[in-house]
């Protein structure tokens, strides 16, 4: 993806040089505060263009959002068009608060204008419908837990088109609520198999007419963790701090079975 919005952002700027808008790929890159040689590489295809170089050449060029992102219309904006900037929120954050009544209002726009919306710096952000999960309960350990969440892509479905990648992660919308799990699909494609990573878990089927959405988990976000390398020293610290404590309370033992041991002959020979 990153590379094709690349090739239309290339051919854009040689149609305002072949325009005279301006007059070399250099001036073009001085224009927006670019280094050249790194605008050069954009063109020789020895790198891809990022999103702040594609948001400032819109700017000031009024280069076609449209035509870089989706490959849809001229190189640039027509003066009647109202193209909305490419860095619109589009991802609706669901926390775990908010998946009984998602479940439920996943179609109200009210309750969806409700809800935080972010976005991502990535190309595939950029269009399309997405959603932002959080993962409650320990199902899907240890590929998912708690406190993380998901980033995912709407999967269009219906009752006789079910397309679904085997053994891959999905956030499945019941009426019941909001699931995270691998799928499976069944033979005859009428349900499908939600399978969870922690064997704990049993898999087990639903039907598809239950389904109110799938969505497809592109990534997903972690809180950050000390390093390995601290947790592993602090774990062998409570471990060395525990097997203290256990030969101290096991002396201790030893000394209370010798005292009563000594108490005991005592009271025999009083006798």
């Amino acid at each position: 993806m990153a590379h094709e919005v690349t090739e239309r952002f290339v051919k854009c700027v040689e149609h305002l040089v072949e325009n005279q808008t301006v007059k070399s790929i250099r001036q073009f890159a001085l224009s927006l505060d670019a280094h050249p040689q790194n605008v050069s590489l954009i063109f020789s295809g020895k790198r891809d263009v990022t999103i702040d170089l594609v948001q400032s050449a819109i700017q000031m060029y009024d280069l076609n959002p449209s035509y870089i992102f989706k490959g849809k219309g001229t190189y640039l904006c027509e003066e009647d068009q109202n193209i909305a900037l490419v860095n619109e929120d589009k991802i609706h954050y669901v926390p775990v608060a908010a998946h009984a009544g998602y479940a439920e209002q996943y179609n109200d726009p009210v309750f969806l204008g409700d809800l935080v919306k972010f976005s991502l710096p990535d190309y595939k952000f950029y269009q399309g419908e997405y959603r932002c999960f959080d993962i409650a309960g320990d199902s899907m350990e240890p590929s998912l837990f708690a406190g993380e969440k998901v980033v995912c892509s709407l999967v269009e479905f219906g009752p006789h088109r079910l397309s679904l990648r085997t053994n891959h992660v999905y956030v499945i919308v019941l009426e019941s609520g909001v699931l995270v799990k691998r799928v499976t699909k069944s033979q005859d494609g009428q349900s499908v198999q939600l399978i969870s990573d922690n064997d704990y878990y049993e898999p087990y089927l639903v039907p598809v007419q239950e389904i109110k959405q799938i969505w497809y988990v592109e990534i997903k976000i972690s809180p950050f963790m000390p390093s390995p390398n601290n947790m592993r020293q602090s774990f062998h610290n409570e471990m060395d701090e525990m097997r203290r404590t256990i030969v101290k309370q096991a002396d201790a033992i030893v000394s209370l079975n010798q005292t009563m041991e000594k108490m005991l002959k005592m009271n025999r020979s009083m006798v």
